[in-house]
Parts: C-alpha cells; structure tokens; sequence
C-alpha cells in the first residue's frame, strides 16, 4: 500500500505539470488573436510570420545556448522538419492570410477542425486511443465552436479563398502536431521547439523583402504586438505545448485547444470591449465544458492515468526521457517499464 502511494503522488503531480503546461499554452494562443489583428493591420501575412518565427527563434536560441543544448539527434530530425514546415511555417502564413479574408467567427469554425483532424491522424500514425469520454468532449467542444463562429460571423465577409486558406491551416497544424509527437521521444522539448522555429523561420525568408519594407511604415504598436507574438504564444506557447504533448497523447491535447474560442470571446470583452451574445457565451461555455470532459478521466482508470504521467516524472521540461515518449497510447507497457517504481491547447493563431 505504502509503494502504490508513493508512485501514485509522483503520477499525480505529472499531471498536474502537464495540465498546467496545456493551460498555459492555451492562454498565450488565445491572446495571439488579440495581438494579430493589430499587427495584422500594418503586415502582410507572411511578413508577420517570418518576424514572429524571428523574435521566437532569438528567444529560444538564447535559451539554448544558456542551458547548454546542442542539435537534435538524427532521429529527431524527421519530425522537427516537417513540424516546422508546416505548423511553424506554412500555417502561420495560411491562417494570417486567411484571417484578412474572411471574419472572424468563419476563421474560427474552420481552424477548429485541426483538434479532429489531429485525433484522427493520432489514432491512424500513433496509436493514439479513442476512449468515449475523448469523443464526447471534442463532440460538445465542436458544437460550441459552431456556435462560437456563428455568433461572430459578419455576413458576407466570407471568400471561397479565405475558407480554403483556413482548412489549409487547419490540415498543416494537425500535420504537424503528430509529426513532433515521435520527435519528442529522441530529442528534448527545448530541442524540438527551437529547430521547429527555426526551420520554420527559414521557410519564411522568401518574406523577408516584405518584412523590412513593413517594419518601415509599421507603428510602434503593431511592431511590438509582433514581437509579443514571437516571444510568448510562439517561444513559450510552444515550449509549454511540447511539454505537455511529451506526457500525453495527441489527440488528447489537440481536444485541450478547443478552450482557445472561448478565451477569445472573454479577452475580446476585456480588452477590445466587444460586448458576446448570448450565443457566443453559450458556445464558449460549451468549448470549456467539451475540454473538461475530453480531460477527465473515469475513477476506475487508473492503469490509462498512468501511462502518459509515467514519462513526466521521468525528466524535466528541457528534456523528457526519450524510452517513454514515443510509446504509443495502446501500448502502456513500455512506459512502466522504463520507470518502474505519455496529445499542447492551437495557436490556434
């Protein structure tokens, strides 16, 4: 009994670590909405990304260099590319141009696709499980989601090429959120963030042109919202998600960023002073309700708890134990076995 114990408080606080990491990633990422639509008034879409995949990639560089980080092993190297070429790189720039080309709330309901997306591609390449409680959760998440975009749809400000540019973004982040899962079983969390920014940032160089004649007549105001974007919903947002995705499984953190409208509807009421209806309050109550659900887990399950807690407790933020990470959800015996005594809420924006 005393043994159950003490492996059960270390399990305990894992999660609550990797619960914690996913709340701040969902915060930042919600706020990224505010930032985008003043910096996005004064840069182009691709612009934009390539000075936030900058000021990130200093940061986390930075970072590196100070805690002693060197590259990525080969094995690794797979899963960073492709998730900086298509979360850190081409999504960014879809979902910016995007956004200038339909409202708000369409923007909203289409990129919300990308936590489905990510269940599926998880459950088919990964292993991921589908428990029931997950389903229901992103079931109701969704449904708030929808009511969440129609709420906040203008009416006529959608363009074929701005719901295309949408469900682009949509696909590239669900992509490449389960290329880094495998990623992060060989390299450590820091590791994967930082070269996913940076490759991403070297996929936007064709922009750089763009950037400097932008940063010339940009206001103050929006140079610095781009700036913020590239340090905290970029250069920490990232870090906590690849923390928090380490010690979970895809799907299930790709479900957590479903509370991202809903913090979105509250932040525009706090600091834009856009006053929700009802049918945005209700969807974003339904967004909250869908992640606490996909969450939770059934008292009876303890063995499914302790599977992805089990490499939490293994290493630290910068550098996860590489033997647990990459086992898939159906195939709990690998992460017990290297410890005896394993999913990030999308920028969205």
């Amino acid at each position: 009994m005393m043994n159950t114990s003490r492996t059960a408080s270390p399990h305990r606080r894992a999660h609550l670590l990797a619960a914690g990491a996913a709340a701040v990633t969902v915060g930042l990422w919600a706020s990224a909405f505010v930032s985008i639509r003043s910096a996005g008034a004064a840069y182009s879409p691709g612009a934009l990304a390539l000075g936030r995949l900058l000021a990130g990639a200093l940061v986390l560089g930075a970072v590196c260099v100070v805690r002693g980080e060197g590259l990525p092993p080969r094995g690794a190297w797979r899963g960073i590319a492709i998730s900086g070429v298509l979360w850190f790189g081409f999504y960014m720039v879809a979902l910016n141009w995007g956004e200038q080309q339909v409202d708000a709330g369409t923007a909203a309901l289409v990129v919300n696709i990308g936590p489905i997306l990510i269940a599926l591609l998880g459950s088919r390449l990964l292993g991921d499980a589908m428990p029931p409680r997950l389903l229901a959760g992103m079931a109701v998440s969704f449904a708030g989601a929808v009511a969440v975009g129609l709420s906040m749809s203008g009416g006529g400000g959608s363009s074929v090429l701005g719901v295309v540019l949408c469900l682009l973004a949509a696909v590239a982040y669900a992509g490449g959120v389960v290329a880094q899962k495998p990623a992060l079983g060989r390299a450590s969390v820091l590791q994967v963030t930082t070269f996913g920014c940076l490759v991403g940032a070297v996929v936007c160089l064709p922009f750089a042109g763009q950037l400097v004649h932008d940063a010339a007549d940009a206001p103050v105001s929006a140079t610095l919202n781009m700036v913020y974007l590239g340090v905290f919903p970029t250069a920490l947002a990232f870090t906590t998600w690849a923390y928090a995705l380490a010690r979970t499984s895809a799907s299930r953190m790709g479900a957590t960023t479903y509370a991202v409208p809903a913090l979105v509807v509250l932040m525009s009421w706090l600091f834009l002073d856009e006053v929700p209806g009802l049918l945005t309050l209700a969807g974003g109550v339904l967004c909250l309700a869908g992640v606490a659900v996909s969450r939770s887990r059934p008292r009876s399950g303890a063995t499914e708890a302790a599977v992805p807690d089990a490499v939490t407790a293994q290493g630290p933020a910068s550098g996860p134990a590489p033997a647990g990470a990459p086992a898939p959800a159906p195939a709990p015996a690998q992460g017990p076995a290297a410890a005896p005594d394993h999913g990030s809420d999308a920028e969205q924006a």
